[in-house]
């Protein structure tokens, strides 16, 4: 409600020009060839604007990657707005102190939190113009506004019959006061929310006019790419650019902190010369750095005392009495982003001034990152937010990596430029999951009851280091380091979580689903060890451990008949599942998989089940788990970074491999109906899939998946 108070009608009105221009076509306007005078408008606050041609803009402060958020945010304004849906447009904010996130405080997108941290604000949004519209009519009509009410884009009186259109009333409404205190619709009376939508911006992406960071394109900008140490934590010793400055096109060879940028007419004629230039590097401490080194030193920590994360009961002692024991150690890579777009960013500088264009998840930051650079106060700086081509985390980059280089390029060679990674580049030298190795003990009674349980955690911290430190790290436990494990639901009197964060110079950052990425397939995967430790089905086990979580419970058993658990497969098939909460959202899955004589998983069918809380548009929480789903079968079965000599050995899909078509399997999503607080769908469907297709694998094979991604050696006969 905040944003509603504060923000005036007239200062939104100024900046409405600024806001408006330029993401339409690839091809940009200069800022200043930019900047004109604004049609009258409605702009209560600052996510709607209604014009007198009745369309109403919905301006959209969270980044758009494919997650549906030009839709779902746009459905809760317009729901509580009334808005006619066929008029309803969306544009992206800028960067302002008005569209950050309602808990980070910066602009951003991410961590499953779009739809649940706007919930209130958008509504709010929506129901304050709604009234404003509504008190514009009665005044024209000098009736009492509690006989007016507002439907589809109109305000109408029942009482004499009239109706206006929201266009015809935007200019008295921008005379109203805003109000105070504003009168939310009762969900009984949603006609948008809850329903399935089609995405307001799939018109663009399937006639090709969306506009990404890569498609960007303004008058006499320079295109560049950077040579980067293959090592991380390299640095520049010395550099020849005779032949780099030969290529045709090539216009100069600067360097900047990150390396030795090649800049150039266009892109080819910059990775040309970019080939060309001949380096000589200090490798630094990491030049000898191997994965199996570490995957070592990594198994010997978890076998020690770490960080204590938490601690219930007695697990030592509880262990020492048990009747049964088991143990297991798991592990997981280094795995990459490999959006689909490379990573980019364009800067037009205008001496006091510039505008880049980037598919960004830290405006905020990238902005203030990239004004530093250059010299340029933050409100100097225009970042326009373009559709992303993917983000898993990787665009919400704490030291704006691909901004700041963009910005340390433009300053080096004083003109505009687009800087361009290939996929190579951020591949082997971007920003990584870490990799993690678990050791869990846990013992049973003599009744089969889990009694006791032991989780060790070995990964580098992606936190510390950053901006959130101070929230996020507490006595030396990364709180993202523990999530999905600290938190186990299991009822099990007695247990130890710790955490070994050795630290490396590998650059470390979130990826989709966080620590819940490799949390949700240990544990998972380890309750179905204990289970069968018991004699116990491994549903029937899980159920009887959560009898504290009735969300949970309902949502398992609700996968479990929707799977069919316990009915007959086809020969030579196995059924598996597992749940897990992550960002307030439940998810269990159960799949369908089998092995070929050459060792290779298929993977037939998942049932995805999902309580998510309050639905906005049941369309994307599908779309969402089905997401979620293929990303976590690419770390499950295919996708690993590794390193030897220092060196990131994949480069590209053919050795950093994701799914394929033919690898997908058939996805059945189930939405379990609820009033709960909204919960994020954009991670939670990943977490769960590698134990789910893990624990069937056992059922058909006898061996347990103690690594990923799964080798045809950990499964063939």
């Amino acid at each position: 409600m905040s944003v509603i108070i504060n923000i005036s009608r007239r200062d939104f009105l100024k900046t409405g020009a600024l806001i408006g221009s330029g993401f339409v076509l690839g091809v940009f306007p200069r800022h200043e060839e930019a900047s004109g005078e604004g049609a009258k408008l409605f702009a209560p606050n600052a996510f709607i604007r209604i014009g007198t041609d009745d369309i109403v803009t919905i301006i959209v402060n969270k980044s758009e990657m494919g997650q549906g958020v030009y839709t779902s945010l746009p459905m809760m304004v317009a729901e509580e707005l009334e808005a006619d849906w066929t008029k309803v447009r969306i544009e992206p904010a800028p960067v302002d102190p008005a569209y950050n996130h309602t808990v980070w405080g910066i602009q951003g997108t991410g961590g499953s939190t779009s739809v649940g941290t706007t919930w209130d604000q958008l509504h709010k949004a929506g129901a304050a113009a709604r009234m404003m519209l509504i008190q514009a009519a009665a005044e024209m009509w000098n009736v009492d506004p509690f006989t007016c009410k507002a439907e589809n884009g109109l305000v109408i009186h029942p009482g004499s019959n009239r109706q206006l259109s929201f266009g015809k009333l935007a200019e008295k409404a921008s005379q109203m006061s805003v109000p105070q205190e504003v009168k939310l619709k009762n969900p009984a009376e949603y006609k948008l929310i809850g329903k399935p939508v089609k995405r307001l911006d799939t018109p663009e992406k399937v006639t090709g006019k969306a506009v990404f960071g890569i498609d960007v394109k303004v008058p006499d900008m320079l295109t560049a790419v950077v040579v980067r140490c293959p090592v991380f934590g390299g640095k520049v010793k010395s550099f020849n650019d005779r032949k780099a400055k030969a290529v045709s096109g090539v216009k100069s060879v600067v360097q900047i902190p990150s390396g030795v940028a090649v800049v150039a007419e266009n892109f080819w004629a910059a990775k040309q010369g970019r080939d060309a230039l001949e380096i000589k590097w200090d490798e630094g401490q990491l030049a000898d750095f191997d994965t199996m080194k570490q995957r070592k030193q990594y198994a010997g920590l978890v076998k020690t005392p770490g960080a204590v994360a938490r601690k219930e009961g007695s697990p030592d002692e509880a262990l020492e009495k048990a009747v049964k024991k088991i143990s297991a150690e798991y592990e997981v890579p280094y795995l990459a982003h490999a959006t689909m777009e490379p990573l980019n960013a364009a800067i037009d500088l205008h001496g006091d001034s510039c505008d880049i264009w980037t598919g960004t998840q830290f405006q905020t930051n990238d902005r203030n990152s990239a004004a530093a650079i250059l010299g340029l106060k933050p409100e100097k700086v225009n970042l326009h937010t373009t559709f992303l081509g993917g983000g898993f985390g990787r665009r919400a980059n704490p030291h704006s990596d691909f901004v700041s280089e963009a910005a340390e390029v433009a300053k080096a060679v004083k003109k505009s430029v687009k800087v361009m990674w290939t996929r190579e580049d951020d591949i082997r030298g971007g920003y990584y999951r870490p990799m993690w190795y678990d050791r869990i003990s846990a013992g049973l009674d003599e009744n089969g009851k889990a009694t006791a349980w032991k989780h060790t955690i070995a990964g580098q911290s992606i936190i510390t280091g950053t901006a959130f430190e101070k929230m996020l790290v507490k006595e030396g436990i990364d709180e993202t380091s523990v999530e999905g494990a600290k938190d186990i639901p299991y009822d099990i009197p007695n247990i130890l979580v710790d955490l070994h964060s050795p630290a490396y110079p590998i650059t470390v950052q979130w990826w989709r689903s966080v620590g819940h990425s490799h949390t949700g397939f240990v544990v998972e995967t380890f309750i179905d060890e204990l289970a069968f430790a018991a004699g116990k089905d491994p549903y029937e086990f899980r159920r009887s451990l959560i009898s504290k979580d009735p969300r949970r419970k309902a949502l398992l058993e609700l996968v479990a008949e929707k799977a069919g658990w316990g009915s007959p497969l086809p020969a030579g098939q196995g059924r598996g599942i597992a749940v897990h909460k992550s960002f307030g959202s439940y998810v269990a899955q159960v799949a369908e998989v089998s092995v070929g004589k050459d060792g290779e998983v298929k993977v037939h069918k998942v049932v995805c089940a999902v309580d998510c809380g309050k639905i906005v548009n049941p369309d994307t929480i599908e779309a969402q788990m089905e997401s979620g789903i293929v990303f976590g079968l690419s770390a499950a079965l295919f996708s690993e970074i590794t390193f030897k000599k220092g060196r990131v050995i994949q480069g590209n899909f053919n050795n950093y491999k994701l799914m394929r078509m033919r690898n997908m399997p058939v996805v059945e999503v189930h939405i379990m109906p609820s009033q709960e607080k909204s919960g994020g769908v954009g991670e939670p469907g990943v977490p769960p899939i590698a134990a789910a297709v893990s624990n069937a694998l056992f059922t058909i094979t006898g061996k347990r998946i103690h690594r990923l991604p799964i080798r045809a050696e950990d499964v063939k006969a």
